[in-house]
């Protein structure tokens, strides 16, 4: 028998521990999306670090701006950013206050509120692919730069909280290098993901853009 997952919200002190300590555990946390037709509720399968100033690879590496300041913390506030000029990516901030330390939600597995993601996402062929890679998770949940600053440790009813959920077993879980990240920031192996589950994304490394001529 499977056990029902915990529906307790994180605490705040969850997200307030090292980047590289919270990214891992977050696998197999439920993060609930509330909208007018309901909640829609996406188990964590797959998700990605970012260390701030110690790291090439984060939007945070160079300091603070108007973009990037929801980074610089409290830890438990949510991090929306535009990307590509037609995708949103979701990040959670954690480590102490001023770290600007975050991890980004790469995949998940819709588990309630399945018919509101099916009518976001009407490119995916099956439900596996709802939320299979960082924009199609943020396309599902209806997340846009609206929730930047989120609080989803905040009491009573929110946008976006994260529940305890089921964590996931430690033999479970796998790290790799970060998909498309470029230069210095690419070394590091801060993809974390629950392995042989459908829902996460294939890796792929970082195709530089070509000029136009």
């Amino acid at each position: 028998m499977i056990a029902t997952p915990d529906r307790t919200p994180l605490p705040r002190t969850f997200f307030e521990r090292p980047v590289l300590e919270v990214a891992p555990d977050l696998l197999g946390r439920l993060v609930v999306r509330a909208t007018p037709d309901g909640p829609i509720t996406l188990r964590l399968t797959e998700v990605e670090a970012y260390d701030g100033p110690n790291d090439p690879g984060s939007h945070a590496f160079r300091g603070r701006t108007a973009r990037n300041s929801v980074m610089f913390g409290p830890p438990g506030h949510v991090y929306v950013y535009f990307t590509y000029g037609m995708w949103h990516c979701m990040n959670l901030v954690c480590g102490p206050e001023g770290a600007a330390s975050g991890v980004l939600l790469r995949a998940g597995e819709v588990i309630e509120g399945t018919e509101q993601a099916r009518k976001r996402r009407l490119s995916a062929r099956n439900d596996k692919e709802l939320a299979k890679g960082p924009a199609r998770l943020a396309t599902a949940l209806d997340v846009d730069r609206t929730l930047d600053g989120t609080d989803a440790c905040a009491p009573g009813d929110t946008p976006l909280r994260v529940l305890t959920g089921t964590p996931a077993i430690a033999d479970q879980v796998r790290n790799g290098p970060r998909t498309g990240v470029s230069g210095d920031g690419a070394v590091h192996p801060w993809r974390y993901w629950i392995a042989g589950d459908p829902t996460v994304s294939p890796y792929r490394a970082h195709v530089p853009r070509r000029r136009r001529s």
